[in-house]
């Protein structure tokens, strides 16, 4: 069994995409937040319906979802990396 060493770049890479994962967290929470409270705030007879749904429900759920599944796939062509998860050190023992 081999010793973790904590200066490995495969850390700092990790920890990175980490960052960049709870980012869009936020992000998709903050998307949902705002539009379906911020629309959905009024009474219901003066809600707007964008294809029959509620715009609230529409903007934050819909196209949210759109939305982050376009982000998604930018940030990981962009700023993810192929890690190699075999010990380096394996081959030279």
């Amino acid at each position: 069994m081999s010793k973790i060493d904590q200066n490995d770049p495969r850390f700092k890479i990790a920890n990175r995409e980490a960052l960049i994962g709870v980012g869009l967290v936020i992000f998709n929470f903050i998307w949902w937040f705002g539009f379906a409270y911020g629309l959905g705030s009024s009474p219901v007879e003066e809600y707007t319906y964008v294809f029959g749904m509620p715009a609230w429900f529409f903007y934050s759920c819909v196209v949210g979802f759109f939305v982050m599944a376009i982000i998604v796939i930018i940030m990981v062509k962009k700023f993810f990396v192929e890690v190699d998860f075999e010990d380096e050190q394996e081959g030279s023992e």
